[in-house]
């Protein structure tokens, strides 16, 4: 018989690990990563301080894991796009335009966690960095992979051209009329796959 563990200490600790991250991405979505100090994040979480910086090093070890928690996010509703189009990498890639389209079109949408926080850290080596350059990379992977199933002449430079233009899409919400984005996105991924084949 599994043990209840809702009333663990371990449970706690997550707990209150859960609530700290929960409240800093929040904070550091809707107004930016330097913006919102540690201070906030205590006070909004309804934790210690020590609580914090038990869980998270450093402010840089939080904003790692805020960031691992959006491409969590991410890559979990791409997977279960993927799985809906197995063996059909056009309606695939339609698919992901669809919810993307809708991501960005959300009023309270401020951008990719990713790209707004590498903006605010331009050190290579800052952890958060890191973390936003490995989301780029395996955007870039998976859409190569996608378009390999499209029988292209290049298919790394279509998954190049690809991940410019959800990038565009992340950093331009604001230029879309309502419900706009999906169609602006497939028009385009579709001159784009006709192009590199022609």
């Amino acid at each position: 018989m599994a043990k209840n563990t809702a009333n663990s200490p371990a449970s706690g600790i997550n707990d209150v690990r859960d609530r700290i991250l929960a409240t800093a991405s929040e904070l550091f979505y809707r107004r930016g990563v330097r913006a919102v100090g540690v201070d906030l994040v205590v006070e909004k979480s309804g934790v210690a301080k020590t609580s914090l910086y038990r869980h998270f090093g450093t402010k840089d070890d939080l904003i790692a894991a805020f960031l691992k928690r959006e491409d969590q996010d991410f890559w979990s509703t791409w997977e279960r796009v993927k799985e809906q189009h197995q063996d059909d990498p056009r309606a695939e890639l339609d698919a992901h335009f669809e919810w993307i389209g809708e991501r960005v079109g959300r009023d309270n949408y401020r951008g990719c966690p990713q790209i707004n926080t590498a903006a605010e850290f331009p050190e290579a080596g800052h952890p958060a960095r890191k973390v936003a350059e490995a989301h780029m990379c395996e955007m870039r992977r998976r859409l190569r992979t996608i378009a390999q199933g499209l029988s292209v002449a290049a298919p790394d430079r279509l998954a190049g051209q690809l991940a410019v233009l959800i990038n565009g899409a992340f950093v331009s919400m604001q230029l879309f009329e309502p419900g706009e984005a999906t169609g602006l996105l497939r028009d385009a991924a579709h001159a784009l796959i006709a192009a590199s084949r022609s």
